[in-house]
């Protein structure tokens, strides 16, 4: 370990001994050091007053590091002259070169001390970062599974309501919280086209948009309701894609006509979907990654979650 007091000491040593002519030493160390130019012409002009003499190079150091301390500058011009003096060769400039060589290696010597307490506290700083990091990282994925756990009891007693019509706008608001517990901008309902269209939901996903279409019906969706989306979709901006969502399902013929629009801007979620994000047994980031790789590379609209886990 080193203190501030021997950095200080050992600065004055530099500008004292390394270079004999005061000009010189404004050049070759102060100048290089960061020394500020009012600060280096006291250095070189300035007086003792008690014997009117002009200082000597270490008196004139020490009153030169005062003065940058009254502005908090010095402990970087500290640096910055041990750091010169370890890397220093040009012993010629020295009144004494055995001294110079000397103050040379102190300065090499202290300038590992610096770099190893410097590499201890970056160490030290990093596994703090770590730990809130890990710390920040826990205490999200326990307020996820508690409110997953919470969402979860909610869908399920919703499964045995008998209002349907209800069901559905529980069905929208619950969406909607699923997407902010997993940090996925959304949008809830709105109208839009001059209160024309009616939109479920809608969210942002890698750079994309997605109109929403829920259902929670006794009857398979069928492909109707999916042409109903297609044309929101198509009367968006082109980079804008539909996520249909049944509870229930849809009928057998839902799947092959997607397959059939050469557009292939509408994937599908079921009740099973959004059950295994709820109960954790899959991230919803994964799950829409998923279904949608399977639609853009394999032609495929929907991608059971079980293909998952």
């Amino acid at each position: 370990m080193t203190s501030d007091s021997d950095a200080k000491r050992l600065a004055i040593e530099v500008i004292a001994t390394l270079v004999n002519v005061k000009k010189t030493a404004a050049d070759q160390l102060l100048r290089r050091g960061g020394v500020p130019e009012q600060l280096i012409k006291q250095f070189l002009t300035d007086r003792d007053p008690a014997t009117g003499s002009k200082r000597s190079k270490r008196d004139a150091a020490a009153v030169l590091l005062e003065g940058l301390a009254r502005n908090s500058q010095d402990e970087e011009v500290i640096q910055n002259l041990i750091t010169i003096a370890s890397e220093w060769s040009a012993f010629h400039l020295a009144q004494n070169e055995y001294q110079a060589r000397a103050v040379v290696q102190k300065a090499l010597e202290l300038r590992r001390v610096i770099e190893a307490n410097e590499d201890r506290a970056r160490s030290e700083a990093k596994a703090e970062l770590d730990a809130a990091q890990l710390n920040r990282a826990r205490e999200e994925r326990d307020t996820r599974a508690k409110q997953s756990a919470l969402l979860l009891a909610q869908f399920d007693h919703m499964a045995s309501s008998d209002d349907h019509q209800q069901r559905g706008y529980l069905l929208e608001d619950l969406l909607n919280r699923v997407f902010n517990l997993h940090s996925i901008p959304v949008h809830r309902a709105f109208r839009r086209n001059e209160g024309a269209e009616q939109i479920d939901a809608a969210f942002e996903f890698d750079g994309w948009h997605y109109i929403v279409e829920c259902r929670w019906r006794q009857r398979l969706a069928d492909i109707r309701q999916l042409d109903g989306l297609s044309g929101q979709v198509s009367r968006s901006g082109r980079q804008t894609m539909g996520l249909f969502l049944s509870i229930n399902g849809w009928s057998n013929n839902v799947i092959p006509l997607l397959k059939q629009n050469p557009e292939k801007t509408i994937f599908l979620m079921e009740g099973f979907d959004l059950r295994a994000v709820l109960d954790q047994r899959i991230d919803l980031r994964g799950l829409l990654k998923a279904k949608l790789a399977a639609l853009n590379f394999e032609a495929e609209p929907y991608k059971s979650v079980m293909a998952l886990l």
